[in-house]
């Protein structure tokens, strides 16, 4: 029997993605609800499907903004804008259709999609090779022997797939440093400052040097004054940010493999992909 391959994708970031790559396009049904969102994210979700050739295959999915994140530092992704007008009907039509395709969705109120991401991708790991579907470079921390990380690219069946090898050859790092990278540097789309004049060079080199956060504040005293100062003097930033930036592997969910199991009933799909103008996308995988 061939080994288990399960894609993991991340809701939000296809769904967000293929909004604005549609956002031109009119696609509406009678009652004026637009679907150009759904149709883009079916499209990358059958790329992957069609490249990857998965046995399973489940979505993971934010619930709401607040988690325990917000909750540690209210500034947490503060500066994201509300969601588009237009894509807001199509958060709960993406599931459905998602669930007409017997795929599980997945989310936890308190928690991001990535927490159940790292979580699901921890217990299926066990049971065959992950694959990881996103746009999100936090993801990189999840690399192991079985998790490959799958960062899509401009334009569509584009993409980088990160194993332990290429994490290092492509970002110098291994998983556990993209931690600690975030932890100094902090995350302007997230919204949280790590350690205020250390960037990304400065991170790296650090990091290469003494291999963790812990490892550079044992050897503060053989730092650059000008470093050291920096990092004494945002210490509690530092800490939080290292924090905010580590997905939660051990979020209360339960996914078997059996459930994920990719086997599309075309027949009632179709009833649903009918009622929003999506059938002819179900040739990609007919």
């Amino acid at each position: 029997m061939n080994e288990n391959k399960i894609l993991i994708v991340d809701g939000m970031a296809l769904l967000f993605r293929a909004f604005f790559a549609q956002s031109y396009s009119p696609r509406r049904i009678e009652d004026g609800t637009p679907t150009n969102a759904i149709y883009g994210f079916l499209q990358y979700l059958f790329d992957a499907i069609n490249q990857f050739q998965p046995t399973h295959v489940v979505c993971c999915w934010d619930m709401g903004r607040k988690t325990f994140r917000t909750d540690l530092y209210s500034g947490y992704k503060a500066n994201r804008p509300e969601a588009p007008e237009d894509l807001v009907p199509q958060f709960s039509l993406v599931k459905d259709i998602v669930a007409a395709l017997e795929i599980p969705n997945i989310g936890i109120e308190g928690y991001e999609a990535d927490d159940c991401i790292g979580t699901v991708s921890q217990k299926l790991s066990q049971l065959g090779h992950v694959y990881i579907l996103t746009g999100d470079q936090d993801m990189l921390q999840l690399v192991s022997e079985r998790i490959h990380v799958v960062i899509m690219k401009k334009g569509r069946s584009n993409y980088a797939v990160y194993d332990l090898d290429f994490l290092k050859a492509d970002k110098g790092i291994y998983p556990f440093q993209v931690i600690e990278m975030k932890g100094l540097t902090g995350d302007t789309s997230d919204n949280y400052p790590g350690v205020k004049g250390i960037g990304e060079k400065t991170a790296l080199k650090l990091l290469s040097e003494y291999e963790s956060i812990d490892g550079i504040l044992s050897n503060l005293n053989h730092l650059p004054k000008s470093v050291k100062a920096k990092i004494e003097s945002d210490l509690e930033m530092l800490h939080l940010s290292r924090t905010l930036a580590r997905i939660n592997i051990e979020v209360p969910i339960e996914c078997s493999l059996e459930e994920c199991l990719w086997k599309v009933n075309l027949e009632s799909a179709e009833i649903l992909f009918e009622k929003y103008r999506l059938t002819s996308l179900l040739k990609m995988i007919g």
